[in-house]
């Protein structure tokens, strides 16, 4: 089985964006806006140099993250969705350049799996 759903796969698939939060070992949070892809069970990002962004020198040091990839289904009615996903992080070459590779332990949806009108629920499972 999957980590994600066949419905939370369809949803990842029209995201261009996920915001990436980490933090430093003293605690002090970074988050940023950053592309994505699916690998399998796994979130990984990339850019043009991650070597020199807040994030990395966070994930050398301590290697979870949480992202977040969330949009509004419509505005009237008010119908926000979305998935956000906490897991460890490892640094991996990717065609000579270093990308993040995240791995889900926890996945919080909400109106993705179920799709019922109104206030969405929020649908936590650990997959790790």
């Amino acid at each position: 089985m999957s980590t994600f759903t066949d419905a939370e796969l369809a949803y990842l698939a029209t995201q261009p964006l996920m915001r990436f939060a980490s933090a430093s070992p003293t605690g002090k949070p970074d988050v940023v806006p950053v592309v994505f892809s699916v690998d399998g069970d796994d979130i990984v990002s990339g850019g043009f140099d991650i070597t020199h962004t807040v994030r990395y020198r966070n994930i050398l040091a301590n290697p979870q993250a949480t992202v977040v990839i969330d949009d509004l289904a419509s505005m009237d009615p008010w119908s926000p969705r979305g998935l956000k996903i906490m897991g460890s992080v490892t640094v991996e070459e990717a065609d000579g350049s270093p990308r993040f590779r995240i791995s889900p332990e926890v996945i919080i949806s909400w109106a993705i799996n179920d799709t019922t009108p109104g206030i969405p629920n929020m649908e936590r499972r650990v997959v790790k």
